[in-house]
């Protein structure tokens, strides 16, 4: 089975793009432009991995990893922003998010997390 992965991010440029990228190297890719159509995906799908931008307008990623915790859904969770900080990647690992990367990020290095993730949890399992 195909891994899916959802990226919640509100800069249209890199979430089209970064889905593509995905696509290529054979993940079901599904990009969101804010907090409340990622979550209608997350609640419609079964999401192994959500890439997740903190600062977004309205709804930011704190929202949505809320939702998750309060939820049932499993899904495992990168967090990806341009305003990385100590407190924020503190914050959100408290908040269950697997790892944090700063963008702009390297393609290579956010696919190899996001192997190490997907792996992870496929060995807890």
């Amino acid at each position: 089975m195909t891994d899916q992965i959802l990226i919640i991010d509100d800069d249209t440029t890199i979430g089209t793009v970064l889905k593509e990228e995905l696509e290529e190297i054979g993940y079901i890719a599904f990009y969101a432009d804010g907090a409340d159509t990622g979550l209608e995906i997350l609640f419609s799908r079964k999401i192994d991995l959500v890439l997740l931008d903190l600062k977004m307008p309205g709804k930011d990623g704190f929202y949505v990893l809320n939702k998750l915790n309060e939820s049932n859904i499993k899904s495992k969770v990168i967090v990806l922003t341009a305003y990385a900080d100590v407190k924020s990647a503190i914050e959100s690992a408290r908040m269950g998010a697997s790892d944090f990367i700063s963008k702009p990020y390297d393609l290579d290095e956010l696919i190899i997390t996001i192997r190490k993730v997907l792996q992870k949890e496929e060995d807890e399992n």
